[in-house]
Parts: structure tokens; sequence; C-alpha cells
């Protein structure tokens, strides 16, 4: 097996932000020549290749691999890291050129969407070893489980994630199409009688709209869902979304994406490395944008267990908040 030191293996989704991975790949290849950085492209062609390829590159030596693609992409590449049977997942440094939808993950860590811009944060080569979400739920009637890399979300957020990818599959490409199915979803949308418990302690029995689990801060193309998490603190965030009416959210819709979303009175905060959460009748669970299981859910996290490619500024601003402590 030959170790490739200085070659990145390209995953390259073309459906990915509406058929972008492929018209922009020239684009993007060009800036990958121009900055002299080797590398391998192969296009996914099915869901889960990402995956599958993932753990067929590690198998053949590869150390780097770019994503090139969304955040179902990423999610994909992820779990195949913790597939591979080669080496642990933390030493392959990993790194995104964002052409999906939403683009969430890259927003924490100060990957611009600009693709020159992008190529010069691999050029650059920061790197951040960060934290990994785990989520076991119900399919099938069987229990399975999946890497995190960003947010997960439960209730009216995998409801969101259903109808969107149906639409997907209808091959509607429009740009409001994740807006559409946010405003369709919240008007059709029941609360739930959900339990959740956070290390062991209940901390929440009665109705609930959704609830965002993460690593990150962004879900649902640039919403802060949880504007405090960090990292690589070894902690999932949680945002608990009480029943809400529209015009609650309407006159608040600025605190969503400014980090003021505990500001609105009705969603509330939590923090732990174990989360439990059960509910009657069932709900969804949707990962990274991909949609799962059901209910029970449990989360857990595994602390600092890959290494990411980060923005020059976000590296700083950690390495400087890591010393100040």
């Amino acid at each position: 097996m030959e170790h490739l030191d200085n070659k990145w293996f390209v995953i390259v989704n073309p459906v990915a932000g509406g058929g972008r991975g492929l018209d922009h790949f020239p684009q993007v290849s060009k800036h990958l020549r121009d900055a002299r950085i080797l590398c391998e492209p192969v296009f996914t062609e099915h869901k889960f290749h990402a995956t599958e390829l993932t753990v067929t590159a590690v198998r053949e030596g590869y150390r780097r691999i770019i994503v090139v693609g969304g955040d179902g992409t990423l999610h994909e590449v992820v779990n195949g890291l913790f597939i591979q049977q080669e080496v642990r997942p933390d030493e392959v440094l990993l790194a995104v050129i964002a052409v999906g939808t939403g683009n969430d993950w890259v927003r924490t860590f100060g990957i611009s969407n600009r693709y020159r811009d992008a190529v010069e944060a691999i050029r650059e080569g920061y790197s951040f070893l960060q934290d990994v979400g785990v989520v076991s739920y119900e399919e099938a009637h069987y229990r399975q489980s999946r890497y995190i890399a960003n947010v997960a979300g439960v209730g009216f957020d995998a409801q969101v994630i259903r109808k969107l990818t149906h639409l997907k599959k209808k091959g509607r490409k429009s740009r409001w199409r994740y807006t559409w199915c946010l405003v369709r979803s919240f008007f059709r949308y029941k609360s739930t009688g959900i339990k959740v418990w956070v290390d062991d302690k209940l901390v929440y029995n009665d109705l609930l709209l959704s609830i965002a689990i993460g690593i990150c801060k962004y879900n649902g193309g640039g919403i802060q869902q949880l504007p405090e998490a960090v990292a690589d603190d070894g902690m999932l965030d949680l945002s608990l979304v009480r029943p809400i009416h529209f015009w609650h959210v309407l006159f608040r819709f600025h605190y969503l994406f400014n980090g003021g979303i505990y500001r609105i009175r009705h969603i509330l905060q939590a923090r732990g490395s174990r989360i439990r959460i059960e509910s009657s009748p069932e709900v969804s669970v949707e990962a990274d944008g991909e949609l799962l299981g059901e209910t029970p859910l449990e989360f857990s996290v595994l602390h600092k267990a890959i290494r990411i490619v980060v923005g020059a500024d976000f590296y700083r601003a950690h390495k400087e908040a890591v010393e100040g402590d």
C-alpha cells in the first residue's frame, strides 16, 4: 500500500447545490492547480458513494481528503472515516470546498464559500481537532447509529428535511426550496410529547416542536441554532423549541441569525455529553441534513475525533482563547 503524503483525494458530489458540484468543478480544479495542490478527483455516483470512496481512499494510502460538496457529502465522508479500519480517523486531514445549498458546517470554522479562499485555506493548512457526535436511532425495528459532523435535528427539523428530500427527488432546484419547506412544515407540523434526559437527568417532559443537538453553531442555511457551541469542548449543545406561534418567530426573526436565539423565550438551552430522547408518538431525526430514523434516540460525543482544515482567522482566535484560559 502506497502512502500518499502530499496528494489529496478529492470527493466531488456532482449534484450538490442543485448541480453546482459538477458545473463549478472546473473552477475549483483550476484554483487547486494554481495553488499547486496535488490531487486525485473522483465523482460520486449515488447515495453513500462518498462513504465508500472514503474507505477505499484511506485503504489505498490517502491521508488527505477534500470534500467538494455540501453538508450531506461531508456527513458521508465523516462516516466513512469511522468505518475504515486502516488508521484512526484523526490521522486523516479533512478539508471542505463548499458547493452545497446550506453550507452550514464551514460557517463555524471561518471557511469561505468563495472557492479561491477555500483553496487558500487548504494551502495554508491550519488544522483543528473537532468533536464528532454519535446518534443511535430506531429504523425498521433495528437500532442503528450514525456519526454527526455538524448538527442533528429532531421533530420539526427532520420534517423539513423529509419535505426537502421529497422535492429533490422530484428534481426541483429552486434556491428557495428550503425556505418553502420550512414555512410549509411550520404550519402543518404538530408539536409532540417529548422527554429529554441530559447526562441521566430528566430536563424536559412536555410538548416540543423541535430539538437541535450538535457540535457546531449553524444549521438550516445560516441559522445559529446552537450559538454557544464549542466544537472541541467534548459536549453536545441543545436548543429545545417549545410550541411557538408564527408571530413570535416573525418579530424575532433576526435572533435566529445573530446568535440571540435564546432571547426567544420559547427556546431553551442545555448542554451535556450524553442525551436520551423519547417521544409519543415517535418523531424522526436528521443529521447534517440527512434523514435517519425515529425515537428513542441516544446521543454521545467523541472528543477531538477528526482533524479538519479551518480558516486562518478561526485558528488564531481559537489559539488565543486557549492561551487565555
